[in-house]
């Protein structure tokens, strides 16, 4: 005897572990009864604009030359962007720096051999269709890496609202679903929590290569992913 009510305050003891306070003080008919469904909405869009980050490294005997060779070609790639209609605003400095360059040989110290200026701009590019030609002119500017492209929108939050409009649209049907086949009415909705993710198209390409190669924009999916919580109508 001694044994079994022990064993049902175990029992007692981990089943009140999963009920809240106040749930607690309700008798089972009184707790509120909830229908939780995911929600999934989406919208594929074409970019429409792009950046690219571009630049010059260049080596020199002193910082003074590397700097001076350096601001040399990053005029003339400025001047070719804006040539190709990119205004100077939509041109943005992005890293410049200036490192020793030093000669290693064996069981000797380190002798200073030269100094390597680097400098990189993001540009943006508001004619998506023109990205190609910008890639172009950049090397035939003289620009020695070009790298980073990524196809952006400039409005991703009224994007993302579309997608949340159907992800609340995905679960009332589901929950409505669900409410059908048990017989019940659904009320209202006591809990939304969501999870949006929007990846940018993002290609990595160096000099020449770059420029030679087809550059499609393509579309881009922004996802909402949702838990919508209804109470259940009484």
């Amino acid at each position: 005897m001694v044994r079994t009510v022990f064993a049902y305050a175990i029992s007692a003891l981990i089943a009140g572990a999963f009920v809240t306070p106040a749930e607690a003080q309700q008798s089972p008919s009184e707790r509120p009864a909830n229908i939780v469904v995911a929600g999934e909405g989406s919208i594929s869009v074409a970019p429409d604009y792009a950046e690219i980050t571009a630049g010059v490294t260049t080596k020199a005997k002193t910082a003074k030359e590397a700097t001076d060779a350096n601001s040399k070609l990053m005029a003339a790639i400025i001047a070719a962007l804006v040539d190709g209609g990119i205004a100077k605003k939509d041109i943005q400095t992005s890293q410049f720096s200036i490192q020793p360059i030093y000669a290693t040989q064996a069981n000797t110290e380190p002798k200073l051999n030269g100094f390597s200026a680097s400098n990189q701009v993001t540009v943006t590019i508001r004619q998506i269709d023109k990205v190609g030609e910008i890639a172009d002119r950049l090397v035939s500017a003289g620009a020695t890496n070009i790298g980073n492209l990524a196809f952006l929108h400039s409005d991703t939050s009224k994007l993302l609202d579309q997608a949340r409009e159907s992800a609340v649209a995905e679960a009332r049907r589901k929950a409505e679903l669900y409410a059908r086949a048990s017989g019940v009415t659904l009320g209202r909705v006591v809990l939304i929590n969501e999870n949006s993710t929007y990846t940018p198209f993002a290609k990595m390409a160096r000099s020449a290569s770059f420029a030679a190669a087809p550059i499609a924009a393509g579309e881009d999916t922004l996802r909402v992913d949702i838990t919508v919580g209804f109470d259940i109508a009484h």
